[in-house]
């Protein structure tokens, strides 16, 4: 009983505005301040935040309550929803390490949580890759309705170091995915290089230039997906990707990074959602 009045609170606090089924549990109004002085930022005719950016700089949400950071573990993403097509890269940051990258042109950015540590939010920013006037019209979270069973596919020690080395995951470990799982590869980032101050990761068909679809709206123009200091990243697999890493399995490169282990994460449902079915 007291775990679940714990978990209720929690849902409380962090709703600020509508939390419908539909909504989530909106946050746009915690973004009020940004990371550089030089950054200004007003509310527009519709509610919407216009945030004039500058590169690297951000707009800053605070998110603890009575001064205390917050538990989003009942959640099961954060999402940014912008009145109009981005026409930068742009980034959103959770907790300095969670992150999530989106190429110009898209509409919303959404962080899966999928078992990472959100037991301790703070503060969450929304970046520019470039100088930029986003229009940002609500932050919001999801709650949680599924659990991910985790298979290794893959474990080893490669270091990508300059896009030198990689690993091929072959056809038959793709046996069991479907079009939703997701690919799972733990990290961590390569500090041999004092010059370098970013990491990416590309995987793609084996034996071919085409990068996988799930994460196409984090890619760059190269087809390169930058990464955070986080240790994990994650793409959603669509039913091409499935039926392509099925038949000619996958090849793993990337910039400055080294992998320990790629999983195979399934759908599942919530203990509450198997005892409603």
């Amino acid at each position: 009983m007291n775990k679940l009045l714990t978990t209720i609170t929690s849902l409380l606090l962090v709703a600020c505005g509508s939390n419908t089924e539909e909504d989530g549990f909106d946050l746009t109004s915690r973004f009020n301040g940004t990371w550089n002085i030089h950054e200004k930022f007003e509310h527009g005719n519709d509610g919407e935040i216009i945030y004039h950016a500058i590169p690297w700089g951000g707009l800053v949400g605070s998110m603890r309550e009575r001064n205390l950071p917050v538990d989003w573990t009942p959640f099961e993403s954060v999402s940014v929803e912008f009145a109009e097509p981005t026409r930068v890269g742009t980034q959103l940051l959770i907790k300095d390490k969670l992150r999530v990258f989106g190429k110009p042109g898209i509409t919303t950015l959404t962080c899966y949580f999928d078992g990472q540590d959100v037991t301790q939010i703070d503060e969450v920013a929304i970046q520019s890759s470039d100088t930029s006037t986003l229009k940002v019209k609500r932050v919001y979270l999801t709650p949680g309705t599924s659990v991910w069973e985790s298979t290794p596919i893959w474990e080893g020690h490669c270091v990508f170091g300059n896009w030198e080395k990689g690993f091929v995951i072959p056809s038959e470990s793709f046996l069991n995915a479907q079009p939703g799982d997701k690919l799972e590869f733990l990290y961590e980032i390569d500090r041999s290089d004092p010059k370098v101050e970013y990491w990416q990761f590309k995987p793609i068909y084996n034996g071919t230039e085409k990068t996988l679809e799930g994460n196409a709206d984090q890619q760059n123009e190269w087809g390169c997906t930058p990464v955070g200091e986080s240790g994990v990243f994650r793409v959603r697999l669509t039913a091409n990707d499935v039926r392509e890493i099925r038949k000619v399995g996958m090849f793993v490169n990337g910039y400055f990074c080294i992998v320990s282990k790629v999983n195979l994460l399934k759908k599942g449902v919530t203990p509450e959602m198997a005892q409603q079915q």
